[in-house]
C-alpha cells in the first residue's frame, strides 16, 4: 500500500519541484517552464501556508516521498480551500480547488497519484467541501473522472500579467 502523508514546510522546494515537471509537461507550459523567479515565490508561499495549524489550513497537500532517494518526493496533490457565501448547491459555502497534481516521471504508473489526490480529496469531504474543481489536462482527465469529476458549466476567466 502506498503511503501518503500530509506536505510539511520542509517539502516546499520539493512540491516546486514537482509543479515545474507538471509544467513541463502540459501542452503550452513547457516552453515557460524551468528556473524563475516564480519558484522562489512558490516556495515561499508553501512554507507559509503548510505552516499553519492544521484548523486553519487552506492549502491542503499531499505527498509520498521517493523511496529510493531520502528528501525527494515521489508524487503530490496540492488543492485550496476556500470559503464562499452558502448557497442552495453548497450549504457550507465551502469550495476546494486542485491545482498541482504531478509523480516525478521515475515514478509513475505506480498509483502514487491516484494515492495523493485521494488523499486530497477526502480532506476536503472531512470539511465538508461541497464543491472541488481542477483543470484536467488529457493525460490526467482519466484519473479524474474515474474520482467522479465531470463537466461543469463552461467557466470564463481573465487572465493579466503583471
Amino acid at each position: 500500500m502506498t503511503e501518503v502523508r500530509p506536505a510539511v514546510p520542509a517539502d516546499a522546494a520539493e512540491l516546486v519541484r514537482l509543479r515545474n515537471l507538471m509544467f513541463e509537461a502540459m501542452p503550452g507550459m513547457a516552453a515557460l517552464a524551468g528556473p524563475g523567479p516564480w519558484q522562489a515565490t512558490a516556495e515561499r508561499i508553501l512554507r507559509e501556508r503548510l505552516a499553519v495549524p492544521a484548523e486553519r489550513l487552506t492549502m491542503p497537500s499531499f505527498v509520498v516521498d521517493d523511496p529510493e532517494r531520502p528528501g525527494r518526493l515521489a508524487a503530490c496533490a496540492v488543492g485550496t480551500l476556500e470559503e464562499r457565501l452558502p448557497a442552495p448547491g453548497n450549504p457550507e459555502g465551502r469550495f476546494g480547488f486542485v491545482f498541482n497534481i504531478c509523480t516525478d516521471p521515475g515514478h509513475r504508473l505506480r498509483g502514487y497519484g491516484r494515492a495523493c489526490t485521494e488523499a486530497l480529496l477526502d480532506w476536503f469531504d472531512g470539511r465538508r467541501v461541497g464543491r472541488i474543481d481542477l483543470h484536467a489536462t488529457s493525460g490526467g482527465e482519466a484519473l479524474y473522472r474515474s474520482l467522479g469529476f465531470g463537466e461543469h458549466s463552461i467557466a470564463l476567466s481573465r487572465q493579466r500579467s503583471f
